[in-house]
């Protein structure tokens, strides 16, 4: 029996033997049992069985004549039922190396190295699996308004290593009448046949995209004094021909100083907006392709090289100012950032908004803020950056103050009957000192009341202490927890790239969207 730490509390499990527990759970799921008794393999043992489950990770399997396997070495969530099979895995090895002809007693050292250093691999992909596993049923509640058939996906799939395709073979009439549903819901009519989730159409106020594959954005450091020119043309108009829903482009700086690096594209002058339009203007020659400008502020990480010149290095010439909430350096290569002041934080907004008005005069579909990764305005949100002691410092409700301040600006001044976005860092990868999941939804609750229409959820790129868990879909969750807890549109990003992890995102509804950059890098024809 699983419950939640609240349900616990107001039952009083914690006080309560195993007996005990068993006959108030017999109590609570009387119209399930039939009559039937439950039973407790533990009749003698007084004092609560239920735990937290906790997740061992072993760094040394043995020493001189003992060796560990199994539990005794690592743990995964009962609810994949893991256990067995990590244990005799663990022994199949083991026994594999003990047996080698060569191998002596006292001289074990490299078999058991070999042992440790396999399984351990094999035993990180079922404990990530796990921990997803684990993640779904200790928040049930975010899943329980989906129809039937979309929370049995969602289960089927929680642990990520069962996808969309592997359904297919064990019920391909049941896959195919979930992709009918969920076809049905998206075209607004039925529809004859079965369509891929990522081939339903998506909308967002007046905007429709063809799918639900998104162009993610990519610093290309290819433009001149922020002018995009043949070269970006190629790029987001061959991935529009290849048939991406929504082209997202590369963070556009709203100033000089705004920049990342000299190469990085703009929109703060008449001239970069007619190269905008040019861009626009062929992508929207395909049918139904859109296209989305991606805008923001470099603040800390900015002034520094092109990419294959040294990531994040600072520019051997020519360096400018750069800004910040606070004067919190990148990295001890850059160089300290000046705090910013109330006047200059008006001047930086009054850019966002004309950026803004630009992209609606170069044609642009969508727009979506650049709130994540460390710059500007993601710098404002993270404890990491921002340590100011005044009202936009200090609790998360200051932290977002002035973000929320240019999104609302934003807002008023982009068309009513076209689409924004926001882009977060919904974890800086530093424990609590940093953003975890948990203040992610509340930062998308509060870009939601603003107005929001799109969450597009990454994360981490916001400090150097970070250590992220990477991993396939790894970003995801992130995206699940905000989207199914408050209710608003989410895009998922990070290490997608298989038809199968889009199609098993979007039916299990742990995004709206999925956005894949190399991917489209290597193919645009995706």
């Amino acid at each position: 029996v699983e419950c939640s730490p609240e349900t616990f509390e107001a039952a009083g499990f914690g006080e309560m033997s195993q007996e005990e527990t068993c006959r108030l759970c017999e109590e609570i799921f009387a119209d399930h049992l039939g009559g039937h008794e439950l039973m407790t393999n533990a009749k003698h043992i007084r004092g609560s069985a239920w735990i937290n489950f906790p997740r061992i990770i072993c760094h040394q399997w043995g020493h001189e004549n003992v060796v560990l396997l199994g539990d005794a070495a690592h743990t995964a969530h009962f609810s994949i039922g893991s256990g067995t099979k990590l244990a005799l895995e663990d022994a199949i090895k083991l026994a594999e190396v003990m047996n080698r002809g060569g191998v002596k007693v006292g001289a074990m050292g490299p078999a058991l190295a070999e042992y440790q250093e396999e399984r351990q691999l094999e035993v990180v992909k079922i404990q990530n699996a796990a921990r997803n596993s684990t993640e779904w049923f200790e928040h049930l509640d975010r899943y329980l308004d989906m129809a039937p058939m979309q929370f049995t996906y969602t289960l089927l799939t929680r642990s990520q290593r069962v996808s969309h395709e592997n359904l297919r073979l064990r019920d391909p009439a049941w896959l195919a009448e979930l992709e009918k549903s969920l076809a049905d819901a998206a075209f607004g009519h039925p529809v004859t046949e079965p369509v891929p989730p990522m081939f339903t159409p998506f909308t967002l106020r007046d905007m429709t995209m063809r799918n639900r594959v998104v162009m993610s954005p990519m610093a290309m450091y290819s433009a001149v004094d922020g002018v995009p020119d043949d070269f970006h043309l190629v790029h987001y108009g061959a991935r529009a021909l290849g048939g991406a829903g929504l082209i997202v482009t590369e963070m556009t700086c709203v100033s000089p100083e705004g920049r990342i690096t000299p190469g990085c594209t703009g929109i703060w002058n008449d001239a970069q907006t007619e190269a905008w339009r040019r861009v626009t203007d062929f992508v929207h020659r395909t049918p139904e392709a859109r296209i989305c400008m991606q805008i923001g502020h470099s603040g800390a990480k900015g002034s520094t090289r092109l990419a294959w010149e040294g990531i994040d290095k600072p520019l051997e010439t020519g360096n400018w100012p750069l800004v910040a909430p606070s004067n919190v350096a990148w990295s001890e290569d850059n160089q300290v950032p000046v705090a910013l002041t109330r006047d200059a934080m008006d001047a930086i907004r009054d850019q966002f908004v004309e950026a803004a008005q630009r992209a609606e005069a170069a044609g642009f579909d969508m727009i979506e803020l650049h709130c994540g990764h460390g710059y500007l305005l993601s710098a404002f949100i993270s404890p990491t950056q921002n340590k100011r002691t005044d009202e936009y410092g200090g609790s998360l409700e200051n932290r977002l103050r002035y973000p929320l301040e240019v999104f609302g600006a934003m807002r008023a001044a982009w068309p009513s009957h076209k689409p924004m976005s926001v882009r977060i860092s919904a974890h800086d990868w530093v424990g609590e000192e940093g953003v975890t999941p948990d203040e992610a939804v509340e930062i998308a609750r509060a870009f939601k009341e603003a107005g929001v229409d799109l969450v597009d959820v990454s994360s981490g790129q916001v400090t150097k202490a970070e250590k992220p868990v990477y991993g396939r879909m790894f970003q995801t969750p992130f995206s699940d927890q905000i989207r199914n807890e408050l209710n608003v549109a989410t895009m998922a990003v990070g290490n997608i790239w298989e038809i199968d992890h889009v199609n098993s995102i979007l039916a299990a509804g742990r995004a709206d969207l999925c956005a894949m950059g190399r991917p489209h890098q290597m193919d645009p024809n995706w």
